[in-house]
């Protein structure tokens, strides 16, 4: 692997790809390219180590280190097997591989990750007379296999657990919405940390948190213990420390206010878990408080939410939703608000037009991120006094 120009490969949800292209620009990545739930781009190795710390909306950052073509089961393990594997990992190492499959030819994606363990296996046993051991839950060295049609890439993983695992999660409470997604969505909607931000259904508290990091500046992995790449051969420990004492100089202080609202006294007690984990009691306020009977007392203030689903609270979806849209009118004038929900008719009795929808997944399903803008008097009005 040439240190100084590493190919980068880095996975992110649908609908993040801008968001996270812009994040990998301000952190310095050279070539960046956008693609589908994913953003290509270059950099050394220090580059590597800061956008595993650093990047919000990556979920796993891969570098590509094998590409060939098989036509056949027998094909794909003999150019594994000729590969040299003692370049990326030991043979007292252990290791793990996953898998995304999309061919024909390699339809069952268990039976290729069984035929790559053996490649590896077996390449050591001839080599070396000894065998690594695979290890699925905690491995050194973690391999990802990517096939398209007949098109086989091989990369090493230097992230280890998914990035959306930041540390904080104590307590999950129920149907959590995903750090990665909660941090996108926070940059989609704008929140840079100039002035105040509430969300009134906060359940375990995960959006309050990422908003706090973000308004602070805080790394997206500051409570994290451990990185596959701290495994690596060329694995550099004093750069690394280097890269989190720099950014840990930057964070910086809000002066703000971090706001949320639940009516649901477990879901509270879980986020106030979560935010004392976070180390946030300072940051964030907490309070039990039904949104339908709340009013702005903000200013400036960005409303960023999930609307709880019909399993954590029994609702009537078409009166709930008209009570969210009453409640933006009536007393949360001159406000922007943004959720984020998947059932998209009953969205539609909020009663006010979103000015943007945008379209992503909340795990496996399709949902809507709206925004609304809440003027006092008409749209017309207001543009006209500005």
């Amino acid at each position: 692997m040439d240190i100084d120009n590493i190919q980068i490969q880095i996975k992110t949800f649908f609908g993040l790809e801008q968001i996270l292209a812009e994040e990998i620009k301000k952190l310095g990545g050279r070539k960046v390219e956008v693609k589908n739930r994913a953003v290509n781009c270059e950099g050394d190795l220090g580059f590597l180590y800061k956008i595993n710390y650093s990047a919000r909306t990556a979920l796993k950052i891969l570098v590509p280190i094998h590409e060939f073509k098989a036509f056949n089961q027998h094909q794909f393990y003999d150019r594994l097997f000729n590969f040299n594997w003692e370049d990326f990992m030991d043979v007292d190492q252990s290791f793990a591989i996953d898998a995304t499959v999309n061919s024909e030819t390699f339809k069952h994606s268990q039976f290729v990750t069984l035929k790559m363990k053996d490649a590896i296996v077996d390449y050591f046993q001839e080599k070396f007379k000894r065998r690594p051991n695979v290890e699925t839950r905690q491995p050194d060295i973690k391999f990802h296999l990517h096939i398209d049609r007949e098109l086989i890439t091989i990369s090493l993983d230097s992230s280890g657990d998914p990035l959306f695992k930041r540390g904080y999660r104590r307590e999950p409470g129920e149907a959590p919405i995903n750090e990665v997604l909660a941090s996108g969505m926070l940059q989609l909607a704008g929140w840079d940390g100039k002035g105040n931000f509430l969300d009134p259904m906060c359940g375990s508290g995960t959006l309050l948190i990422e908003a706090a990091m973000i308004a602070m500046d805080l790394p997206a992995q500051i409570f994290r213990k451990r990185f596959a790449f701290q495994n690596w051969q060329n694995y550099d420990a004093d750069l690394f420390a280097k890269i989190k004492e720099f950014r840990i100089n930057r964070v910086r202080e809000f002066t703000g206010k971090i706001v949320g609202y639940d009516i649901d006294a477990r879901m509270l007690n879980a986020a106030r878990m979560n935010i004392e984990a976070a180390e946030m009691e300072d940051v964030i306020e907490v309070r039990k408080q039904n949104f339908f009977d709340s009013k702005k007392d903000l200013f400036p203030l960005l409303m960023v939410f999930n609307p709880p689903y019909d399993e954590r609270i029994s609702i009537n979806d078409d009166d709930f939703y008209k009570k969210i849209g009453d409640t933006f009118k009536t007393h949360y004038p001159n406000t922007l608000a943004w959720l984020i929900s998947s059932d998209l008719e009953a969205v539609k009795k909020i009663g006010l037009r979103p000015s943007r929808k945008i379209k992503l997944f909340n795990g496996k399903l399709e949902t809507r991120f709206l925004q609304y803008e809440m003027y006092e008097g008409t749209k017309k009005v207001h543009k006209l006094e500005n």
